[in-house]
């Protein structure tokens, strides 16, 4: 089998692994292998597939990097997306503070600060912060 062909499977592995794990630097590294397929394809020889591969990869979790600390993506930025979501209480395990299952797992789940603990009824509530891993909620009005 042709050298290119070896840098296009594992770049079709490492999209599917990304799409699976939801981590940007596996398609980083996935966009470097199709550089190195590319190479490849013109007829450099291994050493510069490999070169080129290398720096594309490095070159693209450095842009992530600088990407991410300049404020444009945090790795909690899925976690904005919950914000707004509403979901329903059936019952509190504590004044303030139950678990849920909220998006196929266990998640801890507390009541915002600004509603008065006799908002713990249940019923449904709507996300208003993430916070260390835990839902904080507030009555839907």
């Amino acid at each position: 089998m042709e050298t290119q062909y070896w840098w296009w499977l594992l770049a079709l592995g490492l999209g599917i692994a990304e799409i699976l794990t939801g981590t940007f630097y596996l398609i980083m590294l996935a966009i470097a292998c199709v550089i190195g397929g590319v190479a490849a394809l013109v007829g450099l020889p291994i050493t510069w597939q490999l070169l080129l591969t290398a720096i594309c990869a490095f070159g693209g979790w450095g842009l992530m990097l600088h990407y991410r600390s300049k404020g444009g993506a945090s790795a909690g930025a899925e976690m904005r997306l919950d914000v707004g979501q509403q979901l329903r209480i059936d019952e509190w395990l504590e004044p303030r503070r139950t678990q849920v299952r909220y998006r196929g797992a266990q998640w801890p789940v507390e009541l915002a600060p600004e509603v008065a603990v006799e908002g713990a009824i249940p019923g449904q509530f709507v996300i208003t912060k993430v916070d260390a891993g835990r839902l904080i909620v507030a009555p839907v009005s």
